[in-house]
């Protein structure tokens, strides 16, 4: 594979690095709350930021179903040990990470994303935590920082990248809207009604297509 970073050539006055920040779960893995709401029978976990754009009113209602079941961490890491990277993922994460920067900034947990981080080839991540009692329940959860994409988006703005951003939810749109260039990607046919403005994709070649072209236009 031939490597390429977009640094500086000698000749060019003016130079900004790239960091591509991709969100993970329905982008790059499937939902892991959906899987596991199909592997402990339990439909009303299925309910995910594309439904729901309160994330602590979305975790708090996830928590009081596992106590109320008495689930914990250790069942749904038995899923999510199942779980692999959506088709055609890692060769699209490959390839974007041979030609810029790449960042992951997902509302996941650490205690989720060591395994799929493993079968993706070890991207960088950020995420949040779980508190989890000696038992394994969950008992709560840590958010990295307020507003965690969006944040994180401004911080690598404030020291010199410009980023481009894609995801596929509610929660993803802060980050999407505050890049060069942002893209919703296998999102829900109502986000992208919502959200006519933003370039909408539904394949990695698509992806790729754009996030290269982005990268090519002037600044």
């Amino acid at each position: 594979m031939k490597y390429r970073y977009n640094f500086p050539a000698a000749d060019k006055e003016e130079f900004k690095m790239y960091i591509v920040c991709l969100d993970l779960e329905g982008v790059l893995v499937p939902e892991i709350w959906i899987a596991f709401a199909q592997a402990s029978g339990i439909p009303e976990l299925k309910r995910t930021t594309r439904d729901e754009p309160d994330y602590d009113k979305l975790m708090k209602y996830r928590i009081d179903i596992l106590k109320e079941h008495g689930l914990g961490l250790k069942e749904i890491g038995e899923t999510i040990e199942k779980i692999d990277p959506l088709p055609g993922a890692k060769a699209f994460l490959d390839e974007l990470r041979s030609i810029t920067q790449v960042i992951i900034i997902s509302d996941t947990f650490s205690q989720f994303a060591g395994p799929l981080m493993k079968k993706l080839g070890f991207p960088t991540i950020f995420c949040n935590s779980l508190e989890v009692a000696e038992n394994g329940e969950i008992t709560g959860f840590k958010m990295r920082v307020e507003n965690s994409k969006l944040t994180t988006v401004k911080a690598l703005q404030s020291i010199g990248y410009e980023t481009i951003a894609s995801g596929d939810s509610h929660n993803d749109l802060a980050m999407i809207k505050a890049s060069k260039a942002g893209f919703l990607f296998k999102s829900t046919e109502q986000i992208k009604a919502d959200h006519p403005e933003l370039p909408a994709y539904e394949t990695y070649e698509e992806l790729m297509s754009a996030i290269k072209k982005a990268m090519e236009t002037p600044i």
